[in-house]
């Protein structure tokens, strides 16, 4: 198989790294046994980025008579991802190509943006980092974000979460174009939990302020200030010059959910955290957040997080050594 990673501008560089590891140390399978290797690594830019010679390989620029059988798209690093997207602009023809004449293509974490500005994705699943798929779904909303997906697949296209989680496609692909074993193989070797299912636990609730609208920022200033005291969003923004129709308008206008939706945002980061740095109990931990019902806790939490307080505490609280 003929496998390209696009050196994007400003990818990631875990990402490559990640993506010829797995995919060297498969190939070295092959090789101590005696068998042809299933791998043929070549690494692509476009015409006019050209970073010489990268981890040993010689980048190969773009042309419309070199094809692929499964082709990567690596991460894009830091909060560059609206910059990045419209400085790879370029690709987006090429891989529309490469993929009706055949090509698998294969997204981590935020690459899924430049994916989806192909329309490849459009009527499609596909995940992201888990900080980045309420973007994700304002600027792509004809594709089907599955926030909490590690992976997806349809019709040869594939999306992972962050991180880690491209690991969890890798493994995916390499029993797709492999087998199960050599999966299982490649899995013990890089330490992947194969059993995997659910990236919401990753996340993190972190607002944005800087929108310039005062109005939309006064009720986030009193949510953060009276989230764990007030009992409605009712009695937070009493004090906000605004009726709440248009309020709640403007707020989803600018955040992406409503006032409701963002108190409860709130309150679930706030238990996050001391079930991560405190020894509260989870009764202490479910009224200093805000809840007065372990029930509805219980199921509330679940529901943003992947699990229950008591496994979130279990998986996050403890120490390495």
């Amino acid at each position: 198989m003929k496998l390209g990673i696009l050196l994007l501008k400003n990818h990631r560089l875990l990402s490559v790294a990640a993506m010829l590891d797995v995919f060297e140390t498969v190939n070295g399978f092959y090789k101590k046994e005696g068998k042809e290797h299933p791998f043929v690594i070549e690494l692509v830019c476009p015409q006019e980025y050209n970073p010489g010679s990268y981890a040993g390989y010689v980048p190969k620029n773009t042309n419309n008579e070199e094809w692929y059988d499964l082709i990567f798209i690596p991460a894009f690093k830091g909060d560059m991802v609206a910059e990045s997207i419209e400085a790879n602009m370029s690709w987006i023809p090429w891989l529309q190509q490469q993929y009706k004449k055949g090509a698998a293509i294969a997204s981590y974490c935020t690459g899924a943006f430049l994916l989806a500005a192909t329309g490849l994705l459009n009527d499609k699943p596909a995940t992201t980092h888990i900080n980045a798929w309420a973007s994700f779904a304002r600027l792509f909303p004809k594709v089907r974000v599955q926030e909490k997906a590690v992976v997806t697949e349809q019709d040869k296209i594939y999306t992972s979460g962050g991180a880690t989680n491209s690991f969890h496609l890798m493994m995916l692909l390499l029993e797709v174009y492999c087998n199960r074993e050599v999966a299982i193989k490649a899995a013990k070797i890089f330490s992947v939990d194969m059993d995997r299912s659910c990236q919401l636990y990753f996340g993190s609730f972190v607002p944005i302020h800087d929108h310039g609208d005062e109005l939309v920022k006064q009720v986030q200033d009193e949510i953060k200030k009276n989230f764990s005291t007030a009992t409605t969003i009712e009695e937070i923004i009493t004090e906000v010059p605004a009726s709440r129709r248009n309020l709640v308008r403007r707020f989803k206008q600018v955040t992406g959910i409503t006032p409701i939706e963002y108190l409860q945002k709130t309150r679930i980061e706030a238990a996050k955290q001391l079930l991560e740095t405190s020894r509260y109990s989870i009764m202490e931990v479910m009224l200093e957040s805000g809840y007065n019902d372990l029930k509805a806790f219980r199921s509330l939490f679940k529901r943003n997080v992947g699990m229950t307080p008591k496994m979130y505490r279990e998986k996050f609280s403890g120490q390495v050594v």
